[in-house]
């Protein structure tokens, strides 16, 4: 996948909480496993009216929204089933980033992302990224204010920066280290293991490809 140190895209906010994959990536749209073709089908429920055209009330069909790389959206983004399409349909989409709040409801914490879709953005080069309630409301106001409105996302000094006319706006995010590195690095799974790839091919070739079971010697 491609590394992600730093990127700057127009913003696209969805003023939903609790979006699940099935809202964004249709359960009609999982026969394919090929990681190919399902960019056009994300939020396909919304994007499309029943005659298939397209549904120009939602944000994501209107300039310059539609050109968008980073969503904003409410708490509890991607919650649902645990399809990876739906983080396919994102990325293939556009969106480089995500971003969410984390919420309180009385003494309950409302996470930010569901954690599995979370894992599955991690391997696909999708930064998703939690903030406070307060720091995406600034984010939906300022985009409600500048329709366009770019943001730089900073993955290496954990930053993003809202390009407002009247000045920037900068906030600071939290991610796990490992996770970090990886995109950085542009390393999935598969990318990963093979940096061990010396280490394995020592492993094989010193080791019996035979698996042995127990034996032992009893008097019949």
């Amino acid at each position: 996948m491609d590394p992600f140190t730093s990127h700057t895209g127009i913003v696209a906010t969805i003023d939903r909480a609790n979006i699940d994959t099935d809202q964004i990536m249709p359960k009609q749209f999982l026969k394919s496993i090929h990681r190919v073709g399902f960019g056009e089908h994300a939020f396909s429920d919304w994007r499309y009216l029943p005659d298939g055209s397209l549904n120009l009330d939602f944000i994501l069909n209107q300039p310059p929204c539609d050109k968008a790389t980073i969503l904003v959206a409410r708490n509890n983004f991607g919650c649902g089933s645990s399809r990876e399409h739906a983080v396919w349909g994102i990325t293939q989409f556009g969106f480089r980033v995500v971003i969410a709040p984390r919420a309180l409801d009385g003494d309950t914490v409302i996470p930010a992302f569901a954690d599995i879709f979370r894992n599955n953005s991690g391997k696909n080069g999708l930064l998703t990224i939690e903030l406070s309630e307060e720091e995406v409301e600034q984010i939906f106001q300022a985009a409600a204010a500048q329709p366009g409105i770019e943001m730089t996302v900073d993955l290496e000094a954990q930053t993003l920066t809202l390009h407002k006319k009247e000045g920037d706006a900068r906030m600071a995010f939290d991610i796990d280290a490992g996770l970090k590195d990886k995109l950085v690095k542009g390393l999935d799974d598969i990318a990963l293991t093979l940096q061990s790839e010396e280490e394995i091919a020592t492993f094989e070739a010193t080791h019996s490809p035979q698996l042995y079971g127990c034996t032992t010697n009893r008097e019949i």
